[in-house]
């Protein structure tokens, strides 16, 4: 247990306590409650960290910068979805052309799944939206 955080570090010594005056019968419920104290807590502490992330990502959005500095282009969100879904969606796809086609069928299948996800990843790329259709750089229209 980590010194830095003594509410916890009570709490597991109450824990203990009620354990061996209470006996073996309780121990299931006493370390649930415990977990469940430990996870109010890192979900506080997580919420609190996404806050501050969140406020800091607005305050140089807010200061003129397009995206914060290290961000990959493109929202993350939507990106993972989209792989989730492809990936969730490549099992029913895989086994109708399994069972059309058999193992040409499961090609195909896949290179049309690569296909979506490479021009979706295409479209997040920075270098594919560094020019404008008359060739001037996008840096010339800002400020």
């Amino acid at each position: 247990m980590d010194a830095r955080d003594p509410e916890l570090r009570r709490e597991l010594d109450a824990t203990l306590k009620a354990r061996a005056e209470l006996g073996p019968e309780y121990e299931t419920a006493l370390v649930d409650s415990f977990l469940e104290k430990v996870e109010q807590r890192l979900d506080g502490t997580l919420d609190r960290r996404m806050r501050r992330h969140l406020a800091e990502q607005q305050m140089v959005v807010a200061r003129g910068s397009a995206q914060p500095a290290g961000a990959p282009s493109g929202n993350f969100g939507e990106r993972f979805g989209f792989a989730a879904v492809s990936l969730v969606l490549a099992i029913p796809l895989s086994a109708i052309g399994v069972a059309n086609a058999g193992m040409g069928g499961l090609v195909v299948a896949w290179l049309g799944i690569f296909g979506v996800n490479a021009v979706h990843a295409a479209r997040t790329w920075p270098w594919s939206r560094s020019r404008s259709r008359t060739g001037r750089d996008e840096s010339d229209w800002t400020d």
